[in-house]
């Protein structure tokens, strides 16, 4: 097959021409076309290591995943650009950059599933140059730069499709100090954003603490224990209630 050969979608047997090739994927055995790479979860990228049955299978849990965001009621929401939005009712959360969130079906994810959190903050260093005389470009002296600075966060998951969830939490990259004289440097810009970082880690590894001890308390082997209401040997259900008269022997 030429390189600019039509290729067919394995998913919907849609051709893909040259001009579709931005945004489809080359699959291990087969290809996708744009519209069914959109439906992806966004945090996936290893479609090349990836076979048609292996994405018909992400496709099929995308399709489960509407049912999860259509539940998902977020009391709390951090960030600019990305935003981590976290439900503390059902301690689940989701990362997206859409204002229509719910359309764009992000995943939903338990806190349980998370392993670990980073602060990724990324400094880039230009330096600043004067004119000579001569209208030639020269540097200043002493040398002059100007920083910016984008501020990000990993959050690491155990998840079937990704593993990490990495993103910039600032709308743009933030001039946060410039020695030139007709600028000021924005220290209070700088430390907001690194601020929004240091609240995400907290609330996300906060979280998945506390999920993570109910989970392993649910996975506890109940003991029998005597019910003082009909003097049977029980153990007791998921909500702590005798399982031959129904009283609440738990609390």
């Amino acid at each position: 097959m030429g390189l600019f050969d039509k290729k067919i979608c394995g998913i919907c047997n849609k051709k893909i021409g040259v001009l579709d090739l931005i945004g489809s994927r080359k699959l291990e055995d087969s290809y996708l076309c744009k519209d069914c790479a959109k439906r992806l979860s966004p945090w996936f990228s290893d479609n090349r290591k990836s076979t048609l049955d292996e994405i018909r299978e992400q496709l099929s849990y995308r399709e489960l995943n509407k049912e999860e965001v259509e539940s998902f009621n977020p009391t709390r929401t951090f960030g600019q650009k990305y935003k981590v939005m976290i439900d503390d009712k059902t301690n689940k959360f989701c990362v997206t950059n859409e204002s229509k969130w719910r359309e764009a079906n992000p995943d939903i994810l338990k806190f349980s599933q998370v392993t670990g959190c980073d602060i990724d903050i990324q400094e880039y260093k230009d330096e600043m140059f004067d004119r000579d005389n001569d209208g030639n470009q020269v540097s200043f002296n002493p040398k002059q730069y100007s920083y910016k600075y984008s501020f990000g966060v990993v959050i690491h998951v155990n998840h079937k499709y990704f593993s990490e969830m990495k993103f910039d939490v600032n709308k743009a990259l933030l001039i946060e100090k410039d020695v030139y004289p007709r600028k000021k440097p924005h220290e209070t810009d700088y430390e907001e954003c690194k601020k929004i970082t240091e609240d995400i880690k907290a609330a996300v590894l906060g979280i998945h603490e506390e999920a993570r001890n109910i989970e392993e308390e649910a996975e506890k082997p109940k003991a029998a224990m005597v019910c003082p209401f009909c003097g049977a040997t029980t153990v007791p259900d998921a909500a702590g209630n005798c399982e031959y008269c129904g009283a609440c022997i738990t609390k």
